[in-house]
């Protein structure tokens, strides 16, 4: 029987302030979950700080609600401990792109099999509206009281550039079309990133609903194909999504990059340790006939047979 999206919904109050892009990020997130059928035992979300963080509160799967800009570092290790999950991060651009720059770099080289949901809103909404990594330079919301003098970070460009294997841009007031992009990027196999365009209705009075009408435009009326149909073709359609990405006077909405011949980061850990996934660390046995398997003498078997040779111990004196 098919899941309602009701049934990803909490019953916890949903604070946001009223207009914010949020909502339409989380009625696109519980469609998508709904859509595809996920075991909410099964799927976790994982946040750091900023308004964004409170996505797990309010999302009936497994979550964590972590620290500024870590959520990334929590979610691989969740993924890697098991990687049976299907695991979601929701940050903000303060949050993954200030404080946490740097693992979200490292999660797209690594390509592990993690959807990243950017929350761009283009300030730090939770305390009051200062201006964020992709707020433009030169302009001025209602919070600053100069116009913005930081050079804005490209979000698109950025994942393309660290190897993302999924790379899309959503809209959180286009929930259908949202819907559509998580779905795509959660089966995607490897690291998939989304930066969700969304209005902050009370610290962003420049980057309305109004001025993302006027700016945005669908990949799919150009008849852009980001998916990498065979390997050769992987550097042209890269360099394709980076022009794209590096438009200004208008934004593209969709998938700019799409590459599944690039092995995951599990699959390369598997190609190294064989028993790996199968017995992963969260499925491994901790006893056996009542007695714990976790002693000295198991770990030097453990590293013997599938790491590095380990000397014999010298007898005791």
């Amino acid at each position: 029987m098919a899941r309602s999206s009701q049934e990803y919904r909490t019953s916890i109050w949903v604070d946001w302030c009223p207009g914010c892009g949020n909502y339409g990020i989380l009625s696109a997130v519980t469609q998508a979950l709904a859509e595809l059928e996920l075991d909410p035992r099964s799927t976790v979300i994982v946040s750091g700080i900023g308004c964004s963080g409170k996505t797990p509160h309010f999302v009936n799967v497994s979550g964590v609600h972590t620290l500024h800009g870590r959520a990334i570092p929590f979610a691989l290790g969740i993924k890697l401990a098991n990687p049976d999950l299907t695991v979601i991060v929701h940050g903000g651009d303060g949050d993954l792109l200030g404080i946490g720059a740097g693992h979200f770099v490292a999660m797209g080289r690594r390509n592990v099999d993690i959807t990243v949901v950017l929350h761009d809103n283009r300030v730090y909404g939770l305390t009051k509206g200062q201006a964020s990594p992709t707020l433009p330079y030169g302009v001025k919301t209602k919070a600053l009281v100069h116009p913005n003098i930081h050079y804005a970070v490209n979000p698109v460009a950025l994942a393309l550039a660290s190897g993302y294997t999924f790379v899309a841009r959503g809209y959180a007031l286009d929930v259908k079309h949202l819907k559509e992009l998580l779905k795509r990027a959660i089966r995607h196999k490897g690291a998939a990133f989304i930066d969700v365009l969304q209005p902050c209705p009370t610290f962003n009075d420049v980057h309305t609903p109004d001025y993302y009408r006027k700016i945005t435009y669908y990949l799919d009326e150009r008849g852009w194909d980001p998916t990498v149909r065979e390997p050769a073709e992987a550097g042209e359609k890269l360099e394709h999504a980076f022009r794209l990405a590096l438009e200004d006077e208008r934004l593209a909405l969709g998938v700019f990059y799409e590459n599944p011949h690039i092995p995951t980061f599990e699959e390369r850990i598997s190609s190294m340790v064989a028993v790996y996934p199968r017995i992963s660390p969260a499925t491994s046995p901790v006893e056996r006939e009542g007695r714990s398997l976790l002693s000295a003498e198991a770990f030097e078997e453990l590293f013997r047979d599938y790491l590095i040779e380990v000397k014999p111990r010298e007898p005791a004196a």
